[in-house]
C-alpha cells in the first residue's frame, strides 16, 4: 500500500467528487457536430490537478476549469 498523499482515501473520493462535477456541469456540451466541447482528457487533468494542488473541496473548481482548460 502506498503511503502517497494523493491516494488517500480523502483525495481519492475528492477526485470522484470533482470528476462528477466537471462532468455535469461541462461533460454534456455538444458542438454542433455532435462532438463533446470539452475533452474527457481536459476534464480529467482538471480534476487531478486540483486534488494534487491540495484543495479539499469542488468549491472553485468550476471556474478553475474555465480558466485553465477551455478556450474561453
Amino acid at each position: 500500500m502506498t503511503e502517497d498523499w494523493l491516494y488517500t482515501d480523502e483525495r481519492l473520493n475528492l477526485r470522484a467528487e470533482s470528476l462528477g462535477y466537471l462532468l455535469h456541469w461541462f461533460g454534456w456540451e455538444l458542438q454542433p457536430n455532435g462532438l463533446p466541447v470539452h475533452s474527457m482528457e481536459s476534464i480529467q487533468n482538471c480534476a487531478h490537478d486540483w486534488v494534487s494542488q491540495g484543495n479539499g473541496t469542488v468549491l472553485g473548481i468550476g471556474d478553475y476549469f474555465l480558466e485553465n482548460y477551455t478556450n474561453g
